[in-house]
């Protein structure tokens, strides 16, 4: 348990230095969190009871984002560090280990959910850490973040059961209404291709078949071959499917190129699934993100299949 001097300091060098999130004299916990989709659900879970500062970036990477050294500085004096886990924050694991080694308290996420493995591509058989497409498995990172941050000194409880209520509330409404719309998609038509495999959490908690993915592994950092392309174009002409996906934090041009290359009719859509964006661009917190892409995902899978 970290004492609340640490996360004044933390404050007051923030403040010094013009991190984002600082503000000076503010003696309230300290929660430092990874990525920039939790960090918008850890917020939304703690309220006023905590400071939160998120190190991602909007429309950045969470594979390949880094981070400054005094960012680095400032996790080891947090009263609390939140990571997604699953190894997707894959430029910032020494950090997250130093700070750990320092004796910061950290919550993973990924450990309080029914974690799935990928299913094929050259991460079969490792953990997929793109749980968030699962509003319900995000309930249950909210219920486990709710108990964590209980133990922080100077907390206020109430206030944080409080939030964490109204929060989980929000996720149960967004749960429903996304199993609203998408129970508009045929089932014949319930088949996704995105950029790379980001999909598998929403495709078991909704009832999709993922056909595959332009890039073969679980990151980012990989690149498709010609044959992973061919293979793909193969597999999208035996599902028929009307539209691929392509990321908003990631560049089209290879899923554009596969759309071409498919040889058919086949629209392009742009879903937000491993960042937030700013305010304004579509998706500036999880709720919003999740309900952009369902609204997406419905009108793409619903417009028939291709001639």
């Amino acid at each position: 348990m970290r004492r609340l001097l640490g996360a004044t300091v933390a404050a007051l060098a923030m403040a010094l230095t013009g991190c984002a999130g600082a503000a000076g004299g503010d003696d309230r916990p300290h929660i430092v969190v990874t990525t920039n989709i939790l960090g918008d659900v850890i917020a939304g879970t703690v309220g006023d009871a905590a400071r939160v500062t998120t190190l991602m970036r909007p429309n950045a990477d969470p594979h390949s984002f880094e981070i400054s050294a005094r960012e680095a500085a400032m996790m080891r004096e947090a009263d609390l560090v939140v990571s997604n886990g699953l190894g997707l924050e894959e430029g910032l694991q020494r950090h997250l280990d130093r700070a750990a080694e320092a004796g910061v308290e950290t919550y993973v996420a990924g450990e309080r959910i029914d974690v799935l493995d990928y299913a094929d591509g050259e991460s079969a058989g490792t953990p997929d850490p793109h749980f968030w497409t699962d509003p319900a498995r995000m309930r249950d990172v909210v219920d486990g973040l709710e108990v964590a941050v209980k133990d922080i000194e100077g907390i206020d409880e109430q206030a944080v059961a409080q939030s964490a209520a109204a929060y989980r509330t929000e996720l149960e409404e967004l749960d429903q209404e996304m199993t609203e719309s998408f129970a508009s998609i045929a089932e014949q038509q319930r088949s996704l291709v995105t950029n790379h495999h980001v999909f598998g959490y929403l495709a078991d908690r909704f009832g999709f078949r993922v056909v595959g993915a332009v890039i073969p592994g679980g990151t980012t950092l990989a690149a498709p071959s010609a044959a992973d392309l061919r293979d793909l174009t193969e597999a999208i002409e035996r599902a028929d499917v009307p539209t691929i996906f392509a990321e908003s934090s990631q560049p089209d041009r290879l899923i554009q190129v596969l759309a071409d290359e498919a040889g058919v009719d086949i629209e392009v859509s742009e879903l937000f699934t491993e960042s937030l964006t700013e305010k304004g661009e579509g998706a500036d917190t999880y709720l919003t993100m999740m309900r952009a892409n369902t609204e997406r995902i419905t009108s793409g899978l619903s417009s028939g299949p291709t001639d």
